[in-house]
Formats: C-alpha cells, sequence, structure tokens
C-alpha cells in the first residue's frame, strides 16, 4: 500500500467516528429533551481541551514523531465513543465530548504532518488534496452511519458501530508504522520560539484567520442542523442524508481544485467561499423542504471544501523549517476556541432569539470574512 494511501485511510477511518459522533451526540442529548445551550455545552465540549492544548500537542508530534501519538490517540477515540454505549447519560456524552474531541485533535496534527512530509513540496498541494478527499469521504460516510445507526438501534447502538472505524485505525497502527519524518533535534534558540514569532508572521496570521472562520462554518452546521432538523420534524435518517451532502460536495469540489489552482489565486478560492458559505446559511432557516436543505447542505460544502486543500499548503510551505506541527497546532487552537465558545455563545442566543437568529450570525461573519479575504487579492 502506498504511503499517502495508508494515510488517507487511517483518515477516513477515524475522521468517520469523530463526525458521526457529533451528530450521535447531538441527536442523543435532544431525545432527552436537553436545551440548545445544553447541546451548544456538548458541542464546545469538543473544542475546549484541544483549544488548550493544541499547541503544546504540535510541539509533541514534532519532538516525538507521529506513530506513539496516532495510536495512542486512535485507542482513546475508540474508548470515548463506546462511553456513551457502555454508561448512558449526560454525565457520559460530556466526558466523551472531551476525550472523542482530544483524542480527534491529536491525529489530525499527526496526519497532516505525515501528508506533508510525504513527496517533495512540488506535490505538497496534491497531498493535501487528496488527503482532503479523504476528510470529504469520512465527511459522508460518519453522518450516514449515525443517522441510519440511530433510527434501525437506536442511540446506544449508533456509537457502537461508530467505535468500529477509529478501532480498524488503531488495529492497523499496531499492524504497521506509517512512514514519517524524525522527529525534529533541537537547536539553540529553539527554547525561545513561542506562539507570537508564528502570529508575527504576517502570511501565517491571515491563514489562521480565514481558515479559522471556514472551519467554523462547518463546525457550527454539525451544532444547528440536528436541532433545527428535529424543530422541522425530520428523522435521524434525514438529518444525516442532508448532513452528509455538504461532505459530498467538498468530495465533488475538491476533484476541481487542481485546476482551479492553476487558473485563480490563492484569496481568490478563499474569498469565493466564504461567500458562498455565507450565502447559504443566510437562506437555511426559510427553508424546510427536504430537496431544498440538501441542496443548500451541499453549496455550503462547494464553500468549506474549495478552500481547504490549498490554505493547508499554504501553511505548511509557510512553516518555519522543524516547527510544521507546532503551527497546525497553532492553527488547530485558535480554530477550537472559535469551536469552544461560538457554540456556547450561539446556544445563548438560539435559545433566547431562535435558531434562525444562529445561522444569520454566521452568515454574517462569513460574508463579512469574504469581504476582507477579497481586500488581499
Amino acid at each position: 500500500m502506498k504511503p499517502l494511501v495508508y494515510i488517507i485511510l487511517l483518515t477516513v477511518l477515524s475522521h468517520a467516528g469523530f463526525v458521526g459522533s457529533r451528530i450521535t451526540v447531538s441527536l442523543t442529548a435532544i431525545d432527552a429533551q436537553a436545551s440548545t445551550l445544553t447541546v451548544g455545552v456538548l458541542m464546545a465540549l469538543y473544542a475546549a481541551l484541544p483549544m488548550l492544548i493544541g499547541v503544546h500537542a504540535g510541539r509533541l508530534v514534532d519532538r516525538v514523531g507521529v506513530y506513539r501519538p496516532l495510536l495512542i490517540t486512535s485507542v482513546a477515540l475508540t474508548a470515548g465513543i463506546l462511553l456513551p454505549f457502555a454508561w448512558p447519560g449526560l454525565p457520559a456524552l460530556c466526558i466523551a465530548s472531551v476525550v472523542i474531541g482530544t483524542s480527534f485533535m491529536l491525529q489530525h496534527i499527526a496526519l497532516n504532518h505525515l501528508a506533508g512530509f510525504i513527496g517533495d513540496p512540488a506535490r505538497r498541494a496534491i497531498n493535501f488534496s487528496w488527503l482532503a478527499l479523504g476528510y470529504a469521504t469520512s465527511g459522508f460516510i460518519g453522518p450516514l452511519l449515525a443517522g441510519f445507526t440511530i433510527d434501525l438501534l437506536g442511540h446506544r447502538g449508533a456509537f457502537l458501530a461508530l467505535a468500529v472505524p477509529p478501532a480498524v485505525a488503531a488495529a492497523l497502527l499496531f499492524w504497521r508504522r506509517p512512514p514519517a519524518p524524525q522527529p525534529a533535534a533541537p537547536k539553540p534558540g529553539d527554547a525561545s520560539h513561542s506562539v507570537a514569532d508564528l502570529l508575527r508572521n504576517p502570511r501565517l496570521r491571515a491563514i489562521f484567520l480565514f481558515s479559522g472562520l471556514l472551519a467554523t462554518g462547518w463546525d457550527l452546521f454539525a451544532f444547528v442542523m440536528p436541532i433545527y432538523g428535529k424543530q422541522i420534524g425530520l428523522s435521524a435518517t434525514t438529518i444525516g442524508i442532508v448532513m452528509s451532502s455538504f461532505a459530498l460536495a467538498t468530495f465533488v469540489v475538491r476533484l476541481f481544485m487542481p485546476l482551479v489552482s492553476r487558473r485563480a489565486s490563492e484569496w481568490t478560492v478563499v474569498c469565493a467561499a466564504l461567500v458562498i458559505a455565507g450565502t447559504a446559511y443566510s437562506v437555511f432557516p426559510l427553508v424546510t423542504p427536504v430537496p431544498l436543505l440538501i441542496g443548500l447542505s451541499f453549496l455550503l460544502g462547494i464553500g468549506r471544501g474549495g478552500a481547504q486543500p490549498m490554505i493547508m499548503a499554504v501553511l505548511y510551505t509557510a512553516s518555519p523549517p522543524g516547527r510544521q506541527g507546532e503551527v497546525v497546532g497553532v492553527r488547530t487552537m485558535l480554530m477550537n476556541a472559535s469551536h469552544t465558545f461560538l457554540p456556547l455563545l450561539f446556544g445563548v442566543v438560539g435559545a433566547a432569539l431562535g435558531i434562525g437568529t444562529v445561522f444569520w450570525a454566521m452568515s454574517g461573519l462569513l460574508l463579512g470574512g469574504g469581504w476582507l479575504a477579497a481586500k488581499r487579492r
């Protein structure tokens, strides 16, 4: 098996369990009569610890390599998803959210580091495009698996089914180590490196901002769509299908990214992605027919999926030597900060003013980001 194919396989297995668990946690809480704020807290718990340790996790990957973090977190991810199966109830959902979110954060850093390491810099964008297709594939599988198994087996059965993919990833890692860069050797002056050094880099700073906005657009969708779907009477399977159409769009648009990257600058793509996603968010609360919801979710996926491979390639290239894992960790920390506080904020807003207000607020953020990106073209 080729190294990149192996890395993508590990990504698909772990990410499918992660994405499916978020939907299952939300729908389990909603069926237990949890409030919008409570669902927001559960989604925030996925990102709270990763927000605090993201930079340290990136440095850990740089220092010890990727194999041990990948193996340990594959086992932890499986255990976190199994917890609500073994111990139903809100406390288990809270603990599982922390364990699953933290485990996958470390995996995300390590897998992106591996994808950037394989091949020469000229192939880096291609590698990240293939990796992004892997994420899109698992983003399609996870919600479908969650929705179908909830309706077929109940919430506990869904958690059991979702634990299978990361368990397979853990078994594969026991069987075969992925190709990986050697841990970075300490250099004189390394101790003085700080996150501030990275944030002073204008290019990195801009990439952190816009990639965070795009990632938040998907993260918030995973929070609000199950709530909105339940409010308008959709089944778990239908909600899963609507959310899977987002991932299908990211897969389709990434097939064309090599052609797009040759014809448009990175900031043109980012600007277009933010405007498309912001437009989709603005229409969502006005629509209830399932085909239109699937279409809007697909449109949102086009916006989210188009920019991500280019952003990751530029991020890796702009990273200082030996600090690639740390840079991905900083990006992860900033993204998780928004993933922690925005669900809490929008949970309060949704409880007070209705879920439509949440859609429109996110639309304003994305469209504002598109305006800023347009100024950089």
